[in-house]
């Protein structure tokens, strides 16, 4: 049952909360020893809490108000690791909506950076880094958004223990996320017990059905630890070894990135069945992306940023001349959208130490923070190669799966998520359809589907 202070929270406006915190310890400081029994059954401690909240940004605009809150949570105390996370409260009623997940790919790229700050957040880092901007199409008009930064050693998160970096594997990165969620929920009780999903894009398409499976594994019998996950969703996600690459070659020809005798080539040489590829696979792969160096293959249509190049774009950039295979492989997930010069702003706004100290954020103040780390990329273990098993044992678990692909980018092209999904053999409910905005047809927005109607081009909703 919600104590007194928790009802009272509920039923007031984010705009509201911080005049009333002082009145609301005041009365926690008169609730009977049940709030006491509450507290350290769950672990809690209001002034955690109330020290994660961000009251304001420099270069945050004035309104509409916006209910914040950031810092660590201690995912590994005996090696020192703690993850960095940025949460928003949902913009109305808060009390009555869900709680969201948002992680970033690469493996190395920020969910600050880029989901919270580019992408899905309430608020946007401006042009040149100079501040911040409300985004109206926020996800928190519908869900309470926590983002993320993970794995250890990507952003603001950190580990004292530098053997940490050299593990890092799919794993790895569940146990810590699933780590993370049990001590935040002990941080944040009012949110435990409430409808829980998971999301993400890119290499998170690895992370999010992960997680998800291991919240649902270590739920059962649990009452404790219980989180509510009700379904994740994933966006242009690496999925499956050979449909991705397929895709991937198949894109790159029917988008006229390469010519039809290098689609022959790839299709000669080439088995994406096998994890080792061949010395002639490579060097076909890499014609692909070497024509991928002239635009921006995570967006094909959008205009390349001609700033100097950020440590993400340097990256990128970087590996596009590789020519050994493992290296050839990791491939970063980098943003791209109505900016591609995004990365250097991201990066100019949060190592401001301003917003640093507002933010809670590198307490050491001796790391340069980075919207996508080298070296996370360098050394992460890939080890899975699909992960379409997971999502049949959690479908068949009755969990909702939603898996989306916008028809523009090169790297995690559609043509890969369709032929995942298809390998699902799930029953097709409603056929493929057109979908409208402003009573137009959007460019090749057809989709199938199961019960759910979305604004990319292409969507699979199970339940």
């Amino acid at each position: 049952m919600a104590t007194m202070a928790e009802r009272l929270l509920a039923r007031t406006s984010s705009s509201k909360r911080q005049q009333l915190s002082f009145s609301v310890l005041l009365l926690v400081l008169f609730q009977s020893s049940c709030w006491c029994c509450y507290a350290a059954t769950v672990g809690y401690s209001y002034s955690e809490q109330e020290g994660d909240q961000v009251a304001f940004l420099p270069g945050q605009p004035r309104s509409p108000p916006v209910s914040q809150f950031a810092g660590y949570v201690t995912v590994n105390e005996h090696n020192g690791r703690a993850l960095f996370y940025w949460f928003f409260e949902a913009q109305t009623s808060p009390a009555h909506k869900p709680l969201l997940l948002w992680l970033n790919g690469g493996p190395g790229c920020s969910s600050v950076g880029y989901g919270a700050a580019s992408e899905l957040g309430p608020l946007r880092v401006t042009r040149h880094g100079a501040g911040l901007e409300f985004n109206k199409f926020a996800w928190n008009r519908e869900a309470n958004l926590l983002f993320l930064e993970s794995p250890v050693g990507v952003g603001f998160s950190y580990t004292n223990t530098s053997s940490d970096l050299t593990k890092l594997d799919d794993a790895f990165v569940a146990e810590d996320a699933y780590s993370f969620l049990v001590n935040w929920l002990k941080r944040f009780p009012q949110y435990k017990g409430r409808e829980f999903y998971i999301s993400g894009e890119s290499y998170a398409g690895h992370y999010v059905p992960q997680l998800a499976e291991l919240v649902y594994d270590r739920n059962k019998g649990k009452t404790n630890t219980y989180i509510n996950l009700k379904g994740f969703m994933v966006g242009n996600p690496l999925t499956d070894d050979y449909y991705d690459s397929k895709g991937l070659a198949e894109y790159a020809w029917s988008h006229s990135v390469v010519s039809d005798e290098v689609y022959d080539r790839i299709k000669k040489v080439c088995d994406f069945r096998i994890s080792n590829w061949t010395d002639d696979c490579d060097k076909a792969m890499n014609t692909v992306f070497s024509q991928y160096q002239e635009i921006d293959i995570y967006n094909i249509y959008a205009p390349r940023c001609n700033l100097p190049p950020s440590s993400a774009a340097l990256a990128v950039d970087q590996e596009f001349v590789a020519n050994d295979q493992e290296h050839f492989r990791r491939r970063i997930r980098m943003f791209s959208g109505y900016d591609p010069c995004y990365s250097s702003y991201a990066e100019k706004y949060f190592n401001n130490a301003d917003v640093q100290r507002a933010f809670h954020a590198n307490v050491s103040g001796t790391r340069k923070w980075q919207v996508c780390s080298d070296s996370i990329l360098r050394s992460y273990n890939f080890s899975v190669l699909s992960i379409l098993p997971i999502y049949s044992k959690l479908i068949k678990a009755g969990l909702r799966v939603w898996l989306y692909s916008g028809d523009a980018d090169g790297r995690v092209p559609v043509i890969g998520s369709r032929y995942c999904v298809e390998a699902l053999g799930l029953p097709v409910k409603t056929q493929w359809q057109p979908w409208y905005l402003n009573k137009q047809v959007r460019s090749s927005d057809y989709f199938p589907t199961v019960t759910f109607d979305t604004v990319v081009s292409f969507v699979l909703w199970y339940h």
